[in-house]
């Protein structure tokens, strides 16, 4: 048994997970690869705002000036209100009941990340909601960006 750290960023407009990464720590390198993700997934120019929860790894000066150097602004919720976090808490009940649910444990944590990946594409790319007008995370950005 292992313990496995999830850092996940999602457009809240579209519900696109824009980066996901798994460790088994929660540490700077999980932190700062979720981020180049994120810099790797948002079109140029962006300056997107960013929200957590009071989570230590996002308030160190790494983080922030990380933040800072992208123009990106910082939203963090105040202690016991999770409303700016409630689309990622929502993606975590999604990705813990559709793909861990009733199976048995992973044996290892690469056998969870391939997991954890083949669900973030079909997460993006098949699955569809009512939230985003019947349509998948990706096909409802692309209609707002050309509508």
């Amino acid at each position: 048994h292992q313990w496995a750290y999830i850092s996940v960023m999602i457009d809240e407009a579209s519900q696109e997970i824009l980066a996901f990464q798994l460790s088994s720590s929660p540490n700077k390198e999980l932190i700062m690869r979720t981020f180049e993700e994120l810099i790797d997934n948002l079109p140029d120019g962006v300056q997107p705002i960013i929200h957590s929860d009071q989570g230590w790894h996002y308030q160190l000066a790494y983080y922030t000036q990380k933040l800072a150097d992208y123009h990106f602004v910082q939203s963090m919720s105040r202690k016991g209100n999770c409303l700016d976090n409630a689309p990622v808490e929502s993606f975590f009940h999604l990705y813990k009941t559709e793909l861990l649910a009733g199976f048995p444990p992973c044996k290892d944590i690469t056998e969870l990340g391939k997991l954890s990946q083949n669900y973030v594409q079909y997460f993006n790319n098949v699955r569809t909601t009512l939230k985003t007008k019947g349509m998948t995370p990706v096909e409802y950005r692309n209609h707002t960006l050309v509508a």
